[in-house]
């Protein structure tokens, strides 16, 4: 569906993107991650046909972005944020306004129905939620019936049940055939939704894959985290099981062999260390993007 090859971006002295080279295949997420300045948003704003680059080709469905912008804006559709959209217009309106700019589109009221706006037709945009905002930018993406949807940053700033709400949406579009291209800040977002994720770091891919295979990459077999009060003498933590340490000020987690789990409960109860909010779990994809990133964080 979308080739990008050796996409090169220079803004002066400065590289953004760097001689990178990916695909993503027809209806599948595809996933797009990176600490802020990693390069995602220049990245999809080459592939939308909406920015220049130095060096690279890309196309969609074998077409040019950049030389053929008129047939790709009929495939594909954009998430706008809701600063784009006209001050004191509800959301009806906003609706008409944008199926206006294309020949063939869906009836909004149909999509509106779909993702749950009903009550809101009549309503002003800035009246809206959050979520109802969000979901309002995916019908306007979708009015033209776009067989490739960006989706930037969908679910910042909702709650916890308005992003999961906005999972089961996405998850919607991939039903219905379409194909998503969509960057995240939240690991737990990219290992529930994407088929395949891309992990940027400096304007470079340093890994591309499905997220089980991501993860299998890792080289530790079990992950603990625990937290302190008072004094910790971290080097109790030295052992042939514990293979990297992270930490967040009073928390730790540790990455290491089988048998980890068993080595930090018995060392933390002998040397008396007050520790609470103790868990066992398996590596996941946020493990796999500080790994691959090469960032300790300390928050």
């Amino acid at each position: 569906m979308i080739e990008v090859k050796n996409l090169t971006v220079k803004y002066g002295d400065k590289m953004a993107v760097d001689d990178i080279s990916f695909s993503v295949n027809k209806n599948e997420i595809f996933g797009i991650i990176g600490e802020n300045g990693a390069g995602k948003t220049t990245i999809t704003e080459c592939i939308e046909g909406i920015r220049t680059f130095n060096k690279g080709t890309i196309t969609i469905k074998g077409m040019d972005p950049v030389k053929q912008k008129k047939e790709i804006q009929h495939i594909i559709g954009v998430q706008l944020q809701e600063t784009t959209y006209p001050k004191r217009i509800k959301v009806k309106e906003l609706c008409e306004l944008f199926a206006s700019f294309y020949v063939d589109t869906k009836d909004y009221k149909e999509l509106i129905a779909e993702f749950k706006l009903n009550d809101q037709l009549n309503q002003y945009v800035e009246k809206l939620s959050g979520g109802q905002r969000q979901r309002l930018s995916i019908i306007l993406a979708l009015l033209h019936n776009p067989e490739v949807v960006f989706l930037d940053e969908l679910t910042t700033g909702l709650d916890p049940r308005s992003r999961r709400d906005m999972w089961d949406y996405i998850l919607h579009l991939k039903e219905k055939g379409v194909t998503v291209v969509m960057t995240t800040h939240f690991m737990d977002e990219a290992e529930y939704l994407c088929d395949r994720l891309a992990i940027f770091n400096k304007g470079r891919l340093v890994e591309l894959d499905t997220v089980p295979n991501l993860i299998k990459k890792l080289d530790y077999k079990e992950k603990i985290s625990f937290m302190v009060k008072g004094d910790f003498d971290e080097s109790i933590l030295n052992n042939v099981h514990v293979l990297k340490v992270r930490k967040r000020k009073v928390e730790y987690i540790l990455y290491g062999t089988k048998g980890l789990s068993d080595f930090i409960k018995d060392v933390l109860d002998k040397n008396q260390t007050k520790y609470f909010n103790l868990k066992v779990t398996q590596p996941n994809i946020e493990d796999v993007f500080f790994e691959f990133t090469d960032r300790e964080v300390n928050y």
